[in-house]
């Protein structure tokens, strides 16, 4: 036989070369180089945390040699060097790489000075607590699995990743003709983006630069203007200068500069080097000194200064010439369907959101079936238990277990499980408690596969699912921002990008809360039907309305005395009849806190003040200007005793009529002058002496030309003209309001209001029930009203809340905001026209919801 025999093709040795490369760098690209979108991992990772799940290397469980983990990664899933495994095991493990490590490291994993971690032989190894996110509900068929490079195993294609890991911890990698350089973000500030965009889909890059502010580097530093971070997150592509932290100290008339944080990747240790080389070659004058005093307690580098030396020229030097100031050059390239690339940052949130929706359907499905299958079974079990005696004797009459079960199957129309089950059912079963373990799962099963039957049903049930989630994964491994972002003076702000423009905020009683344009309510006549403002739950109701702008701050106080703060363009814009965002997504209240008082100030802080008053009937003034600067995570507007809460908090200018009701009917009206101003962590003064039964339950202004309604726990309610309330000293026992009896029971809330108002009654059975207050009977002081809500035996009215209605009024007023306006400190700024057509956007607004 020839060696030369056999069929030779001619090629162009141009274009197979061509379709080799091309072949390779795709493999290089989808195989190796570029993080899914998905899980914002690349495959090396992917498969090291899926060995590590394998191997039984839970946060909870004990460490393994990494030696095992790269081993088992090589053999089954990664034909590659073993190096390669290592060194990206090891970055995982590495608190100045990754914001939020996703392997448990023990041992030597390296350091910030370039240190190389210890041999795989040394180093131990599990997946972190986060990690375990990644993986969650792998076994639930929520994603494909893919045979390995030799078909033996088989291996997920992506990940759960139950929170949008790309953007959470970055990536970095170099392909064939492209790179990626993706940097680490904040977990709890992507959550929120991501939740914005969950609420509205078409929210702008802008809205959502409002949640997310930026890229947060493990070794935090300073990131220099918001220029970068925009054309990263509009385009894809960005610069972003990070500084390193440093502060200049003086001793003994000498400065020294202490640097405590670096750029993200840089070597500490080569940047003292190359410190020491501008020295030695005199590019830089003035440093005596130079020594690394950083260990376990954090990063410390002491740079001595000469006694003339000027610290900020020396430290302005060290910027422009080291590796203090660097610049991370964002390319924001992923795989998307195994084609890269290039991603603005709304386009990863909407990829992950999509592909946890694909996610949450295909668990979903996976639970129902189980769930399906087990009712099946249970209700085969329970055809047996009614039908025992007769199923024993089938049983006991047949020769063999297959005869058995057809006779059960003909006999009682059961299925080939079903009966099998039952053959297989042990004789414990017949007991009573156990018959009744049947029927409670079986009942719970009922509900179970109800519920997962709605998911599938809703996409906003999908979605809510989702959100919940998310918000489960921040509360347990949120922290704050490390890095800091410092504007340039010849910076755009964004909040300058936002366009200033008049909306309404509405507030529901369960918490939602959402704003849109003003526009969208237009003109109408006196006494139309107007428009739905919003579309709530049946037990939901808007509490709190306001029209103001987008650019005015709105106050949140809470019944626990704290005050929250948020820009008018941070709160989600909705559709009209859209039901909002959950307070709790904006705002850090605790599970336990309840919004009693939202207030909308403009730029003008001074010249006002807040009033507050608690259940234990104290109250306090504060001027306004000590609330203009709010953290994110609130601050205490008043410093509550034990047992205490806060009940309202009103807008005043310092000479207004308080009046105080408490639980056992009595009222104490004086004069705002009584108390003078105090400062925010203040506790307050007396405002009634109370006995030992009683609270306070309302705290509001008493206007002359209004009426104080009050409602009692047993649905009783009266109006009464606050001009029958003479004015009295602070702190005294006050007069009788209302005539409290076993019939009437003791009251429950009160408010003043006027005759076109509305008012909301809750139940204990969450029952409401929706009056005009024109219908409740004005009446004196001490007397006892009329019936305004049925209750039964058992049933108390446990709230109330106002709901302000459409009277209009063509006097001018200076008026300060009490819920729903504007504060406006300045008589001439205080237009009628101006309040009107304010009075009138929010009483349209407000409309429908009478209508419902």
């Amino acid at each position: 036989m020839s060696f030369n025999e056999g069929k030779v093709i001619p090629v162009d040795i141009k274009n197979e070369m061509k379709k080799c490369y091309i072949d390779y760098a795709m493999s290089v690209i989808v195989g190796r180089a570029l993080p899914d979108v998905r899980d914002g991992l690349k495959p090396v990772h992917r498969r090291i945390l899926f060995s590590m799940h394998e191997l039984g290397l839970a946060p909870e469980k004990g460490y393994r040699k990494c030696a095992r983990i790269v081993g088992e990664v090589l053999g089954k899933y990664h034909p590659h060097g073993d190096s390669s495994v290592y060194d990206a095991l090891v970055r995982m493990a590495q608190d100045f790489s990754m914001r939020y490590m996703l392997v448990d490291g023990h041992g030597n994993f390296g350091s910030v000075d370039g240190d190389s971690a210890a041999a795989m032989r040394y180093t131990e190894a599990k997946m972190n607590k986060i990690a375990a996110q990644m993986i969650r509900d792998i076994g639930k068929n929520t994603v494909d699995f893919i045979p390995n490079f030799d078909g033996e195993e088989k291996e997920p294609s992506v990940l759960p990743s139950r929170f949008p890991n790309l953007l959470v911890n970055g990536s970095s990698g170099i392909a064939v003709g492209m790179a990626t350089n993706i940097p680490p973000h904040n977990l709890g500030e992507i959550i929120d983006g991501t939740i914005m965009l969950i609420d509205n889909p078409d929210i702008s890059i802008i809205q959502l630069m409002t949640a997310i502010k930026g890229p947060d580097f493990p070794t935090a530093g300073i990131i220099m203007g918001q220029s970068g971070i925009r054309s990263a997150y509009e385009t894809g592509r960005g610069k972003i200068v990070v500084r390193a932290l440093a502060n200049i100290e003086e001793e003994n008339n000498k400065h020294r500069i202490i640097v405590n944080e670096l750029p993200y990747q840089v070597n500490k240790a080569k940047l003292i080097e190359s410190i020491a080389d501008l020295v030695k070659d005199k590019k830089i004058n003035g440093i005596s000194d130079l020594r690394d005093e950083s260990d376990r307690e954090g990063m410390r580098i002491v740079i001595e200064l000469k006694r003339d030396a000027n610290p900020n020229v020396v430290l302005n030097l060290l910027y422009k010439h080291t590796k203090m100031q660097d610049t991370f050059g964002v390319t924001m390239l992923a795989l998307v369907n195994n084609e890269p690339q290039i991603l603005n940052l709304k386009q990863v949130l909407v990829h992950y959101v999509d592909f946890q929706k694909e996610v949450i359907t295909r668990r979903t499905i996976f639970e129902l079936d189980k769930a399906e299958a087990r009712a099946h079974i249970l209700e085969g079990l329970r055809i047996a238990l009614d039908h025992i005696d007769e199923v024993i004797s089938i049983i006991r009459n047949s020769k063999t277990s297959e005869i058995a079960k057809n006779t059960l199957i003909e006999k009682f129309n059961l299925s080939d499980k079903q009966s099998q089950a039952i053959l297989d059912m042990r004789l414990r079963r017949l007991t009573g408690l156990e018959r009744d373990k049947i029927e409670d799962e079986y009942n719970e099963l009922m509900k179970e596969i109800a519920y997962l039957k709605s998911i599938l049903a809703s996409e906003e049930k999908l979605l809510s699912v989702i959100k919940e989630e998310l918000l489960e994964i921040k509360a347990r491994y949120s922290d704050e921002r490390r890095t800091a972002i410092e504007s340039n003076a010849d910076e755009i702000d964004v909040e300058d990008l936002i366009q200033e423009q008049e909306i309404v905020i509405t507030l529901t009683h369960s918490g939602y809360i959402k704003r849109i344009s003003s526009d969208v309510y237009s003109a109408q006549k006196r006494g139309g039907k107007g428009i739905q403002a919003m579309s709530t739950k049946e037990d939901d109701f808007v509490e709190h309305a306001m029209v103001t702008s987008t650019h005015s701050d709105i106050l949140f106080f809470t019944n626990r005395g704290r005050v929250y703060k948020l820009r008018g363009y941070q709160i989600p814009d909705a559709g009209r009849t859209a039901k909002g965002t959950n307070i709790i997504n904006l705002i850090s209240i605790e599970a336990d806190e309840k919004i009693e008082t939202v207030l909308t100030v403009n730029d003008i802080y001074k010249g006002g003040f807040l009033f507050m008053g608690t259940k234990n009937g104290i109250v306090k003034k504060t001027k306004l200007e000590e609330f203009k600067n709010l953290r994110k995570n609130g601050l205490n507007a008043i410093t509550l005793r034990d047992g205490d809460e806060l009940l309202k908090v009103k807008m005043t200018k310092g000479d207004a009529d308080i009046i105080v009701v408490t639980q056992n009917g009595m009222a104490v009206k004086f004069n705002e002058t009584d108390v003078r101003p105090m400062g925010r962590t203040a506790s307050g003064v007396k405002a009634i002496t109370l006995k030992e039964d009683d609270i306070a339950v309302c705290m509001d202004i008493a206007t002359p030309d209004e009426e104080l309604l009050v409602v009692s726990e047993n649905g009783y309610g009266k109006r009464t003209p606050t001009s029958e309330y003479k004015v009295q000293n602070r702190g005294g026992k006050g007069l009788i309001t209302y005539k409290i009896t076993e019939k009437t029971g003791k009251v429950i809330g009160a408010t003043v209001c006027k005759s076109d108002d509305e008012l909301m009654l809750i139940n204990s059975n969450g029952i409401a029930i929706r009056i005009n207050v024109s219908d409740i009977s004005i009446t004196g002081r001490a007397a006892m009203g009329v019936k305004l809500m049925r209750t039964l035996e058992e049933e108390q009215v446990v709230t109330i809340a106002k709901i302000t209605g459409n009277e209009e009024s063509d006097e001018k007023e200076e008026q300060i905001s009490l819920e729903n306006s504007q504060i406006s400190i300045n008589e001439e700024d205080n237009d009628s026209s101006n309040n009107s057509s304010l009075d009138e956007l929010l009483n349209r607004a407000m409309d429908e919801d009478t209508e419902k």
